[in-house]
């Protein structure tokens, strides 16, 4: 089966696009209202955009109205990505749900905060590991906006840091999303593997 270009609209090719690229990371995004409400919503279209400096990127979404998300990213220039661990499944996805511009998303999906270091907003306390970040720019794509942001404080768990300047990813335990459900990571292996076909 082939389908053009012409022909995207008389297919769902959200579907067939977030079905394809799997699994994907999760940027648990926490970020602060001029106004000083917290905020922390999951986004899975995340990735890294660059090492030098070191960069991370994740979309968002644009609906009829703007994400908070986006909102106090541009007024405060700041934000937090926070890994989602398993054990943090859960809150991740109660966070993820619509809420005003007024509530306090950490307090709803029942997560404590802690102080960052570098940039004001607070990170996921819980979190195995979390990114402090300065808004490098906002690109508009279309549907989305790509917001990068340069890495300026890296926490970690002490248990899941390896002296190699690795991350232990038993320990880490992430959370993949899939088309529209969400995967385990626990097995991992080198290649070239004898087990699969030439």
């Amino acid at each position: 089966m082939f389908i053009e270009r012409d022909d995207f609209t008389n297919h769902d090719m959200s579907k067939l696009i977030k079905g394809a690229v799997v699994p994907r990371p999760i940027a648990w995004v926490s970020t602060l209202s001029i106004d000083g409400v917290r905020n922390l919503a999951p986004f899975s279209f995340f990735t890294v955009a660059s090492m030098d400096p070191v960069t991370l990127c994740f979309s968002i979404g644009s609906n009829e109205m703007e994400k908070d998300t986006l909102t106090n990213i541009k007024a405060m220039d700041q934000f937090v990505v926070n890994i989602v661990s398993e054990s943090l499944a859960n809150q991740m996805y109660e966070s993820s749900k619509a809420y005003r511009p007024d509530e306090d998303e950490f307090s709803l999906a029942g997560t404590r905060s802690s102080s960052s270091r570098s940039v004001r907003v607070p990170r996921v306390a819980e979190a195995p590991i979390s990114m402090e970040c300065e808004l490098d720019r906002i690109i508009e794509l279309g549907s989305n906006n790509l917001v990068l942001g340069k890495v300026t404080g890296y926490h970690i768990q002490d248990d899941l840091y390896q002296q190699t300047d690795k991350v232990d990813p038993y320990k880490l335990a992430p959370v993949g999303r899939m088309a529209g459900d969400y995967s385990y990571i626990r097995e991992f292996y080198k290649l070239p593997n004898p087990d699969f076909p030439e």
